[in-house]
């Protein structure tokens, strides 16, 4: 087990982009190389392509939406609901762009791909590590090379105490410590609680399969930490924990340590060799021009 790391040393707090180069991505850059991780979010109003609105990627020239949605544009052809199309475009597009910032490669070359569940994961670069969550108009994505990321966003107010919320997400000790708070201070920590054990959940790749109730956090504690569902220590310092507000949303991110090499070069061109990068981007390239 390592030694416990400062939460901020690996986490910084949430950095907004937006589509074009001037989006927020040196920030973003620099968050991948001096920390190993970077947590993004963005409005959908700034992703959802609009008619006459310029088409920038974070380096240049955009090469358009369906060159950068590659194998999704068949999926997001197939949805019938204008929301669902729009939030699903929107967050493939900053996704991949986001992607093809911290590798220095062309957005329409990352090759998103879904694990068993629907968790993507970037194929062929498995030293990066991804995350998405969309609730309503906010976007966040989770990037790092360090090991695993869990990012999760919902609405800040949204009214969970006296619900039943309680019993499907809270453990034993977390039912007790939330009876223990004032009551105006009850719903906003269920509802960090909540983010926290769904980025935890996206980060060891179980998603909702893994019942709330087996895992918990205390409810004020600086560092934050899983916990059984009694209250003992569950994990070590391999994990870091944070939670943000962020224009009347919470966003938390869980970020598991692997202990993977600190090179700050994550360039795809890096992290492959030639020949293995044109095998993986070649087809993505012909995909987007059609052939």
């Amino acid at each position: 087990m390592r030694p416990a790391r400062d939460p901020g040393a690996a986490l910084g707090g949430p950095i907004p982009v937006y589509r074009g180069p001037g989006g927020g991505w040196d920030e973003v850059r620099e968050s991948l190389t001096r920390r190993g991780s970077a947590v993004l979010v963005a409005g959908l109003g700034d992703w959802v392509p609009r008619e006459g609105a310029p088409a920038d990627g974070p380096d240049g020239e955009y090469p358009g939406d369906r060159a950068v949605l590659g194998r999704d544009w068949a999926r997001y052809q197939a949805m019938s609901h204008e929301q669902v199309r729009e939030r699903f475009l929107a967050s493939r597009l900053l996704l991949k762009t986001a992607a093809g910032a911290a590798l220095q490669a062309p957005p329409e070359t990352v090759d998103l791909a879904y694990k068993l569940g629907g968790r993507p994961y970037l194929r062929g670069c498995d030293q990066v590590d991804i995350s998405l969550s969309h609730t309503e108009d906010l976007l966040v994505v989770g990037l790092t090379r360090r090991g695993w990321i869990g990012v999760d966003a919902e609405v800040a107010d949204r009214t969970l105490v006296g619900t039943g919320a309680e019993r499907q997400i809270c453990t034993p000790y977390e039912a007790a410590q939330l009876e223990l708070l004032d009551p105006a201070r009850r719903n906003p920590a269920l509802v960090r609680l909540w983010t926290l054990k769904e980025a935890y959940s996206k980060a060891i790749g179980q998603g909702l399969r893994f019942r709330f109730t087996e895992f918990g956090f205390a409810t004020g504690a600086e560092r934050v930490s899983v916990l059984r569902p009694d209250g003992s220590p569950g994990t070590g310092g391999e994990w870091s924990f944070g939670t943000w507000a962020v224009t009347g949303y919470t966003v938390s991110v869980a970020l598991f340590d692997a202990g993977f090499d600190e090179t700050a070069d994550i360039a795809a061109r890096t992290m492959l060799d030639d020949g293995l990068v044109d095998a993986l981007i070649g087809p993505q390239r012909a995909l987007a021009s059609g052939v």
